[in-house]
């Protein structure tokens, strides 16, 4: 079937051959259509144009859709590629919420028990089922504010049978949502109180019993190490990137959250499809940034939590380096996935332009998670993945406005989900 969406106020990200990843000055060109039409045949983009020249197309190719959706005042732009979430958990912590407004801190409150080990409590006592059930729940969440493609980590089972458990939840997420979405392997996340201090017995479990039965059950797509102070060191991560790789796991790593400890050359070195955080960047890690393909992703919504410094989002780019945006969804550090805060949040507090933080926030999104070629932009043959904003007056209203949800419609492979 052939859907015409008509009158369309502008389509944004609109390109006949998607230039990918993009740098510099590239970061401000989201090629905006006016007046516009597009046509949709089953689950992909088909064309578009001006209206002026719509009735010469569809005479031209003999088309006839079978529905015409007036968007009088609205935008179309991709969906947003939401790389970096943990999505599945167990509960919540908002007991820890009120910890960090009494004054304590992220490492403070990791120290007395909390943080990571306390969802990783929380899971072991939760079925599959229960795990399913809530985590769907948020996709269903994420998806009324935009989002259409999703990565989800692992790292609150901490344990053989608890990631186990995590990573074939997120593989019946997959089966059960048309919503293209990738699964990272994030045993990594925390030392369990059992291996805090014997850390080579824990790389050992990771390594030679973790690993070994992901890959026979195909449930990872990435290997991800939280490479910070008191968490995994860079030899540490560099270990496990390296077994990870013996079995097709590419990096994803969280690093630079809290400290700069050398761990982005050393993801670099190792091919890392994306640097997470970067909170805290020093010259070093830029210079091992600008002179590769790796992406950072950065979080604004967990520095907006948990009250730290805010990725230097203008510094990085202004160097050459491609930048994406993510949630980081999560119990502890950013319970939100909303994607048009993370924009927002982006434009307000890191000085990115409203254009740089649509590019950042789905094609650099969807390439952290290798979805580049299918989806990210407006592209004839690519999925149709895509938004229809409410009216508005053009596409910087939308970070502007950053109390209001804007999603009018979601279409993920043709089919409206919202």
């Amino acid at each position: 079937m052939i859907t015409l969406f008509s009158h369309i106020r502008q389509i944004l990200l609109a390109e006949r051959e998607p230039i990918g990843v993009r740098r510099n000055e590239l970061m401000k060109e989201i090629h905006p259509l006016t007046n516009a039409w597009m046509l949709i045949k089953e689950d992909r983009i088909l064309d578009f144009g001006k209206m002026e020249d719509l009735s010469n197309y569809l005479n031209k190719h003999s088309i006839q859709p079978k529905q015409e959706i007036n968007c009088t005042g609205r935008l179309i732009f991709p969906a947003f590629a939401d790389s970096h979430t943990h999505l599945v958990f167990a509960a919540t912590r908002e007991q820890e919420f009120v910890d960090k407004i009494n004054g304590l801190t992220y490492e403070q409150i990791a120290a007395r028990g909390g943080g990571i080990l306390n969802s990783a409590e929380k899971l072991a006592q939760s079925s599959d089922e229960e795990l399913l059930e809530s985590a769907m729940h948020r996709i269903n969440e994420v998806m009324k504010t935009g989002t259409g493609a999703i990565e989800i980590k692992s790292g609150y089972g901490l344990s053989v049978e608890g990631e186990l458990k995590m990573l074939r939840v997120i593989k019946q997420i997959k089966e059960k949502n048309i919503l293209p979405i990738k699964a990272t392997f994030l045993g990594a996340h925390a030392y369990p109180k059992f291996y805090k201090e014997n850390h080579p017995a824990y790389l050992n479990l990771l390594i030679r019993e973790l690993l070994p039965n992901i890959a026979a059950e195909k449930l990872a797509d990435y290997m991800d190490v939280f490479c910070e102070a008191n968490y995994f060191s860079v030899q540490e991560m560099e270990l496990l990137l390296e077994a990870g790789a013996k079995y097709g796991l590419k990096p994803k790593v969280h690093v630079n959250q809290f400290n700069s400890l050398g761990a982005i050359a050393t993801a670099v070195k190792h091919s890392a499809l994306s640097v997470d955080h970067l909170e805290i960047v020093s010259s070093d890690d830029i210079e091992a940034l600008k002179s590769s393909n790796t992406i950072a992703t950065l979080l604004p919504g967990c520095s907006l939590f948990i009250n730290i410094p805010f990725a230097p989002a203008r510094q990085l780019i202004d160097a050459g380096i491609a930048v994406a945006l993510a949630s980081d969804y999560n119990p502890g550090s950013c319970p939100s996935g909303n994607m048009q805060l993370v924009v927002s949040l982006a434009c307000m507090r890191m000085k990115m332009l409203p254009e740089e933080a649509l590019i950042a926030s789905t094609i650099h999104g969807a390439a952290a998670m290798e979805m580049q070629d299918t989806i990210g932009t407006i592209t004839p043959g690519k999925k149709a993945n895509f938004i229809i904003t409410q009216p508005v007056s053009s596409f910087t209203y939308l970070p502007y406005a950053f109390g209001t949800n804007h999603v009018y419609s979601l279409y993920i492979s043709g089919k409206k989900m919202i």
